[in-house]
């Protein structure tokens, strides 16, 4: 069973860094591999099959051809998905990094939203809206399930504790 690795900084943090895996982290690394295969059949089908359906969400405005954004787009979905997958002791890092690529491509959802495109069965502004909500969802799926929320914020612990050292003892 793929685990992201014992020992990875993310899941050794949420179990005590014993090297044990708790139900809790169990759901957690199953939601990281499921976004991961997620990423990748998307990725799949900007190349393939729905690549008509994913150009209605590059937005009329962007200055670069629309299948060039749907292919490339397409490649780092893979990429992403597969390390998420394959991350282990850099699923924090990773997750992080896809996160920022969702918020990245928010304007594609918003301007399919707003330009009233039809695609992925996405006709009616409701519908699109209600897509529009889930990317939200997307962003903290990805943060919670790599272990990036809690990193992200032992960094930013970390960096305060460095930048103020606290109350200084002179005698």
């Amino acid at each position: 069973m793929v685990t992201g690795g014992a020992g990875s900084a993310g899941e050794d943090a949420a179990n005590g860094g014993d090297g044990t895996t708790a139900p809790a982290d169990l759901i957690r690394v199953v939601a990281r591999l499921v976004l991961g295969v997620a990423l990748l059949v998307a990725g799949v089908g900007h190349l393939t099959t729905q690549r008509t359906e994913f150009r209605a969400q590059v937005p009329s405005w962007f200055p670069v051809e629309p299948d060039l954004v749907v292919v490339v787009s397409g490649v780092v979905e893979i990429l992403l998905g597969g390390a998420l997958i394959l991350a282990g002791r850099w699923a924090p890092q990773v997750g992080v990094l896809v996160a920022v690529f969702f918020v990245v491509i928010f304007p594609g959802n918003i301007a399919q939203y707003v330009e009233r495109r039809d695609a992925f069965g996405l006709d009616s502004d409701t519908t699109r809206l209600v897509r529009l909500a889930f990317q939200p969802v997307l962003i903290l799926w990805a943060l919670w399930s790599s272990g990036a929320w809690g990193w992200l914020r032992a960094r930013y612990r970390e960096r305060r504790s460095i930048d103020d050292p606290g109350p200084s003892s002179t005698a």
